[in-house]
């Protein structure tokens, strides 16, 4: 067993540095540079990111699209005549099967398993109903759907953006683009894979004219990426389940460029887990077209298999992001670039600066 503890992956960080609001335009980030084998630090620019990569490189992004999960639901009282009443926080945390989803509420203490919760739209008008089947800890609960024609059609009409809880506003009007990367397609995510806000379609031109190739995972954000880790141990971790799928074409463009010794770059701390968990489920053998669920936790002492370089945002203080981070430079190389971030005033978390590590 390790004795590694959650406490050592702890960093003092100023509440004015985690950043409230994405940069005025797309794109405007710092970026901190690593060298993950020394060290080494240099202060950069995400505007020079295309010099950070290498002709030949595969550069690998996650397409998965946020969908508007917070929603606002009103009680049915047992009467079938009475009116509905209250005003309840529902956040849709990861489908479960047909019309079937995990959700927070809030508050869960008022929302009993039988209870009936309907969605109405700005007009009143209910557009959405759902019951409530099981109920779990910390306000958890699996909520049954009425089919409606067009689901995360109703979702874009009635919901709203799922801002990370360290972001402490109401979500804004610009919150449905800039809480989105631009390459983003297949919906299913609850919060954003950040590290890819940053792009915009000329930066990705910029990237492919520089003879990289740009290959596509899909991994569906849950909230569980925010969730505190609740154990003292890092051996103690256990993450929730969070549903990926790699095309044909993708795991080709991983087979091919492992052979060729061409650098494989991943986009996020998504892009990570979703190709070592394809490494770790095809064993010896190339990767291979397919979809599951990943529940990979990835600390010190892990071997990566896939992946050479990654461009990633900084990361919540004891969070399981960080200590990804760490196993892929070093705890000690990782902590030192978080403190240099701080003193030079990086901002911080989802809508905040990045940092390469190569």
């Amino acid at each position: 067993m390790s004795d590694l503890r959650i406490a050592d992956f702890d960093f003092d960080l100023p509440e004015q540095l985690i950043a409230q609001e994405p940069p005025a335009e797309r794109g405007q980030s710092r970026m901190l540079l690593m060298d993950r084998a020394t060290g080494e630090l240099h202060d950069s620019e995400f505007s020079e990111f295309p010099s950070q990569l290498r002709t030949g490189d595969l550069l690998v992004l996650n397409d998965s699209r946020v969908i508007p999960a917070r929603l606002y639901a009103k009680r049915t009282l047992r009467r079938e005549k009475e009116k509905p009443t209250g005003r309840i926080e529902v956040m849709l945390t990861e489908p479960a099967s047909e019309n079937r989803w995990h959700a927070l509420v809030r508050p869960g203490r008022k929302v009993a398993i039988g209870e009936r919760l309907v969605f109405p739209a700005e007009d009143g008008k209910i557009v959405l109903e759902a019951e409530v089947l099981e109920r779990g800890e910390f306000g958890d609960r699996l909520l049954e759907f009425a089919p409606v024609e067009d689901f995360f059609g109703v979702l874009d009409r009635i919901g709203h953006v799922p801002l990370p809880p360290y972001i402490h506003r109401d979500d804004a009007a610009a919150d449905r683009n800039r809480y989105q990367t631009v390459f983003s397609r297949d919906p299913g995510s609850v919060a954003a894979p950040t590290a890819g806000l940053h792009f915009t379609p000329r930066m990705l031109e910029r990237i492919t004219a520089r003879g990289v190739e740009i290959a596509r995972v899909t991994l569906h954000v849950g909230l569980g990426t925010f969730a505190p880790l609740r154990v003292e141990f890092v051996d103690q971790v256990r993450l929730h389940r969070e549903r990926y799928s790699i095309a044909a074409e993708t795991a080709d463009a991983v087979n091919r460029a492992q052979r060729e010794r061409r650098r494989i770059v991943a986009v996020g701390t998504t892009v990570v887990r979703t190709l070592e968990s394809a490494a770790q489920r095809a064993g010896s053998a190339p990767l291979s077209a397919h979809s599951g669920e990943t529940e990979i936790f990835i600390s010190p002492g892990f071997d990566f298999r896939v992946v050479d370089a990654l461009l990633t945002n900084f990361h919540l203080p004891q969070s399981s992001l960080l200590m990804l981070v760490s196993a892929f430079a070093g705890r000690e190389h990782v902590l030192e670039a978080y403190r240099h971030a701080v003193e030079s005033r990086y901002r911080f978390f989802s809508y905040g600066d990045c940092m390469f590590l190569s």
